[in-house]
């Protein structure tokens, strides 16, 4: 039980850590794309 308990843990861990890198660079992506078609429209 205590190493089902562990292996849990680790797990959730490990996905959270994952789901946090990928929304980052969502957000990045999205930041660029913004600054991209902000450049467009001031030409």
């Amino acid at each position: 039980m205590k190493r089902f308990t562990l292996l849990l843990a680790l797990v959730l861990t490990t996905t959270t850590l994952i789901g946090c890198n990928t929304m980052k660079g969502i957000g990045e992506d999205i930041s660029s794309l913004g600054g991209a078609i902000s450049e467009s429209s001031d030409k």
